[in-house]
């Protein structure tokens, strides 16, 4: 039987994200979540899913939002108003080489999320990554205080294979892409081989509010993805293929 880890990030995104998780956590196949635990709509996808018994990590985020701890403690983190800066702005610093990420703010920020999880879940993060930034300073800033914690650090995705439970995973993060099928893409993830690890495919479902359109580049390709993993035809294709989804529990 081939084994396949299927995630969901950005629980708490905004409503429509969070009732497009819950129809595929309680409809289809996903098994692990990623919560967003500093964003308004938090603690309204959480209840939506905390009795589904499903793998919840930290899906850390710095780039949405306002931040847990006191703005003026971070400076490099926010903007004039103390909201987040943009991952426009990440983007932008990582093609350019630099990184304006302040490690020790980092750390500040990334330790109050964990304890927020902590209060909201009562439990620790089953995996530990971030979302939507590349920044090596924040990486570090993780690695840090999932030490502190004890906790399972997940390492950013964004170059091929990463080690987790000295597991090999391989990501696949298409949705960006301008001719995402995600029926497709997920099919074909499916069917190569991974011999010495598992593939590790991250989706972003959920349904298109105002938030959302204002606030995430990430849009269309959201409630396909709701619609995929919900699918029969799906879930008759895993059957055939002998494919589990299973979490990162289970590594």
């Amino acid at each position: 039987m081939k084994k396949i880890i299927l995630r969901a990030d950005d629980l708490g995104f905004s409503q429509g994200i969070n009732f497009g998780i819950e129809k595929s956590v309680k409809e289809g196949l996903i098994r692990s979540i990623g919560i967003m635990v500093n964003m308004e709509n938090t603690e309204h996808g959480y209840n939506l899913i905390k009795d589904t018994n499903c793998c919840l990590g930290l899906h850390t985020n710095i780039s949405a939002g306002k931040p847990l701890s006191n703005p003026e403690l971070i400076p490099s983190l926010v903007d004039m108003n103390g909201n987040f800066r943009s991952s426009k702005e990440y983007r932008k610093a990582f093609q350019e080489g630099y990184d304006f990420v302040d490690y020790r703010q980092a750390c500040i920020e990334v330790e109050a999320q964990y304890l927020k999880f902590v209060s909201l879940t009562n439990q620790k993060p089953h995996y530990f990554e971030c979302h939507a930034v590349q920044s090596e300073n924040f990486f570090k800033a993780l690695e840090t205080i999932c030490e502190k914690y004890q906790c399972d650090y997940l390492p950013a995705c964004f170059n091929g294979p990463v080690l987790f439970k000295n597991t090999k995973l391989y990501p696949v993060l298409e949705a960006s892409r301008p001719d995402y099928d995600p029926y497709k893409a997920f099919k074909e993830a499916c069917l190569k081989n991974y011999s010495d690890g598992y593939c590790m495919y991250i989706c972003h479902p959920g349904y298109l509010d105002a938030y959302i359109l204002k606030h995430s580049s990430l849009t269309l390709p959201r409630p396909f993805e709701v619609e995929m993993v919900c699918s029969d035809s799906i879930k008759e294709f895993c059957r055939e293929q002998n494919i589990e989804i299973i979490t990162y529990d289970d590594l």
